[in-house]
């Protein structure tokens, strides 16, 4: 049975919060380390290790809440910020006005940047602009003057936090793009998987009710009608637009990126088979078998599609080259390659005939057969001469289908 197609996601801004997380703690301690190294300059001490006790433990608290987007909410970021100016605003009470003068760090120090980054990572450039211009204002006030050296920190962190607010909203507009186009390629190749499997079927039972009734005529005759019009209907369906796309592509906006995987059914059994034992059973009166000697070992799901492949053109054979023609399979197993011939001594195929047959719906080759081994890393080449046959050569890579072997074997 078929692999399903499932699409699943991945943070991608994770990277992002954990660093941040990172990056508040080690600012954190910078600060405590700072001001232990000019603890003599303060005129107050104790205001500042009643500032770095709430830092601490503020910092460590809040861990959880820089963890993801959906954790990091406003009212937190509001807390954060306040945390952040509260510190700059305490400076003069705990340091001398000299040191401050002369361009002195506050007593947050850089940590202060840790709550702008936050800001720029959940809403984007323009909410980093708001707390980067919150955070600029209340320097200037602490400093008392606009300083060279405050007026250049103040543009850097505006810059900065205004830049990385930009590539954030931008990352995730492309993931938005490409979750969309993942779930469209998606649900093309189920799309496509399902109208195989319905050549396959129910489209062949349908045509084969349609030529009976036709030939055995009467009541019978408008049941192969009926049959005819079902058969058109149900390959208009298969060869129309793309199903339907889920909600899938949402989750991108909550910084996600989709990634579409092939799930194995759970009755497919893992570990390579021998080609030559799905293959074998086509062999009959009117259909030849040449094998190698040895085994050719397949991954099960490249080995299943490749038998049902020969099975799509070996009904085209009977369908188009008559019930009299005869057709022979050959397998021959080459060091990267395994390639499997199908060819018969019908009239062949016009020129021209596919293409039209592909814009009729009709999709015992674009899909049944090239779908699958194009699917499997393969390539499948008809080549046809008018009056002296059709042959089908497929041809499968080991790589790759060992490689698509491994990952349903790790799911």
């Amino acid at each position: 049975m078929p692999r399903r197609e499932r699409v699943m996601t991945m943070s991608v801004e994770l990277p992002l919060w954990r660093a941040l997380a990172g990056y508040r703690v080690l600012t954190m301690l910078y600060a405590i380390g700072l001001c232990a190294t000019a603890w003599s300059h303060f005129v107050r001490p104790w205001v500042a290790v009643a500032y770095y006790a709430v830092l601490a433990v503020w910092t460590l608290a809040t861990l959880p809440k820089v963890a993801s987007e959906a954790a990091c909410t406003r009212r937190f970021l509001a807390a954060d910020l306040t945390v952040a100016l509260a510190g700059i605003l305490l400076t003069p009470l705990a340091d001398n006005h000299e040191r401050i003068a002369g361009g002195g760090p506050t007593l947050p120090s850089i940590w202060t940047a840790g709550s702008v980054l936050a800001f720029a990572i959940k809403g984007g450039w323009r909410w980093a602009a708001v707390a980067s211009t919150a955070v600029a204002v209340v320097n200037l006030v602490e400093r008392g003057s606009p300083a060279r050296d405050t007026v250049h920190n103040v543009i850097l962190v505006w810059v900065a936090s205004i830049a990385i607010g930009y590539v954030v909203e931008v990352a995730r507009a492309s993931e938005r793009t490409l979750a969309r186009a993942l779930e469209i390629e998606a649900a093309t190749r189920e799309r496509e998987r399902l109208a195989r499997d319905i050549h396959d079927g129910v489209l062949q039972v349908l045509a084969m009710v349609k030529r009976r009734g036709t030939a055995l005529g009467g009541e019978a005759a408008e049941l192969g009608r009926l049959a005819g019009e079902q058969e058109v209907a149900l390959r208009t369906l298969v060869s129309g637009g793309l199903v339907p796309v889920s909600r899938v592509s949402e989750d991108a906006a909550a910084g996600a990126v989709v990634r579409a995987v092939e799930v194995p059914y759970e009755d497919e059994p893992a570990g390579p088979v021998d080609l030559r034992s799905l293959l074998a059973p086509y062999a009959c009166g009117r259909v030849g078998f040449a094998e190698p000697g040895a085994p050719v070992p397949l991954p099960h799901a490249a080995a299943r599609e490749v038998a049902a492949a020969v099975g799509a053109a070996l009904d085209n054979v009977r369908m188009h080259a008559g019930e009299g023609a005869r057709a022979w399979i050959l397998v021959e197993d080459e060091p990267d390659e395994v390639v499997v011939t199908v060819r018969d001594d019908g009239p062949g195929i016009p020129e021209g005939r596919l293409a039209q047959a592909e814009g009729e719906g009709r999709l015992g080759v674009a899909q049944s057969i090239r779908g699958r081994l194009r699917d499997l890393g393969g390539s499948a080449e008809l080549i046809s001469v008018p009056g002296q046959g059709t042959e089908v050569e497929l041809k499968v890579p080991k790589g790759a289908a060992r490689a698509r072997g491994k990952k349903a074997e790790q799911r």
